[in-house]
């Protein structure tokens, strides 16, 4: 039994008891699983049905809105290797999507690297809160081209300034989430773990942060979308390989469809990082329950 646990039983924390009323009828886990399936299957129909009618309209130029078939087709070129050319810009769509996704997970993880640590920091010591939350906030409400010209300056056209510039989107929800993480630790349970002798330390390592680790695992996964956002900026230059690099190749070409295709793969590979991201949470915080 962690400090935690005996904290908890101390401050006389328990489950809420069950609401009072006839139990719904539960509904098999296969069963709506497949009806959600289905509703989302149906939505995906009729947005392509609309977009398809919109384009067979002739409401805007072929070139400004392709239709499905087209950004379909533009999937296929992106991802083999078509007339001697190796996918667009000459790599593959998956080429593209894994280095950016590499530049994401090294920026986000020095980020949480910095993030944590300062939250914890600013969530506890109140004179360094006073005089850091401040420059969190600041850095929170930057765009991210508003310092790219400038990490440019400073680091050339490599890596360099797009991991910085993803470490600098990705750090502040971090540092925030962390901070508000302890603040909202229960005084119960601080209370409660003084009473049985934990020192300062010990109440930080065992009880606030075990008790804010759940806010903390979110405000990384919110800082994992936000560097996401943030790549297609971070590849603006010199950013071949790399999904954001693609699409800006796409661009100077009138590649309607490419662009698409890339703003497609982005969205979804982006789904697919989240639901990992929701899994970690619940392997790591089960008490916390299902989102």
């Amino acid at each position: 039994m962690t400090l935690l646990d005996t904290a908890e039983k101390k401050a006389g924390a328990a489950p809420a008891p069950a609401p009072p009323g006839r139990p719904a009828r539960r509904i098999p886990a296969g069963v709506a699983a497949l009806r959600w399936t289905a509703l989302r299957l149906l939505a995906l129909a009729v947005l392509l049905a609309a977009w398809q009618a919109v384009v067979a309209a002739g409401v805007w130029p072929r070139v400004l809105v392709p239709s499905p078939g087209d950004v379909w087709q533009a999937f296929v070129k992106a991802s083999t290797v078509h007339d001697g050319v190796r996918g667009i810009s000459g790599h593959l769509l998956v080429e593209h999507l894994a280095v950016s996704l590499r530049r994401i997970a090294i920026g986000t993880g020095y980020a949480a690297l910095v993030g944590i640590p300062l939250g914890l920091l600013i969530g506890v010591v109140k004179p360094l809160a006073v005089v850091l939350e401040p420059a969190v906030t600041f850095l929170r409400t930057l765009p991210p081209l508003a310092y790219l010209s400038l990490l440019v300056i400073w680091f050339g056209i490599d890596e360099s300034p797009k991991i910085w510039l993803l470490l600098i989107a990705a750090l502040p929800p971090i540092a925030a989430a962390t901070a508000a993480a302890v603040r909202g630790v229960p005084t119960d349970l601080v209370e409660a773990g003084r009473a049985l002798g934990a020192g300062s330390v010990a109440l930080l390592f065992s009880i606030r942060l075990p008790s804010a680790l759940p806010e903390i695992l979110t405000g990384v996964r919110i800082a994992v979308g936000i560097a996401y956002t943030s790549v297609v900026a971070a590849e603006t230059i010199n950013g071949v390989p790399g999904i954001g690099g693609m699409i800006r190749d796409a661009q100077r070409y009138n590649q309607t469809d490419v662009v698409i295709a890339g703003i497609i793969a982005i969205g979804l590979s982006g789904i697919l990082l989240d639901a990992l991201f929701r899994g970690l949470e619940r392997a790591a915080v089960p008490w916390r329950g299902r989102a």
